[in-house]
């Protein structure tokens, strides 16, 4: 399965399509990626979409935290789009809502 990173110049803005299973495999790739990408483009906003995300267990709330700091060096903030019902009550307990830099969209 292909992890993809895309850039939207318009909106200086990195736009990340997660999909599939996130575990400790498929972060690592993921981490790579938008790691590269990040310290690359320099964008304003890091948009994480979990719409096709069919499982996470807690490397992908890793995934999201060093992102977020990440971010946070870097002057971006991050935002969380389309986390189904259980998945977000798993980040939500995670605390993760509590890191400034991070919204659940």
């Amino acid at each position: 399965m292909q992890q993809d990173v895309t850039y939207k110049d318009t909106k200086k803005e990195l736009l990340v399509n997660l999909s599939g299973e996130i575990d400790h495999h498929t972060a690592k790739i993921y981490r790579t990626k938008i790691d590269a990408a990040l310290f690359e483009k320099h964008p304003e906003v890091l948009r994480l979409d979990f719409s096709e995300v069919k499982f996470m267990d807690s490397s992908g709330i890793g995934l999201i935290i060093g992102r977020s700091e990440i971010c946070e060096s870097l002057g971006c903030r991050v935002e969380i789009t389309g986390l189904t019902g259980t998945m977000r009550k798993v980040v939500m307990l995670s605390g993760i809502k509590r890191l400034k830099n991070i919204s659940l969209v």
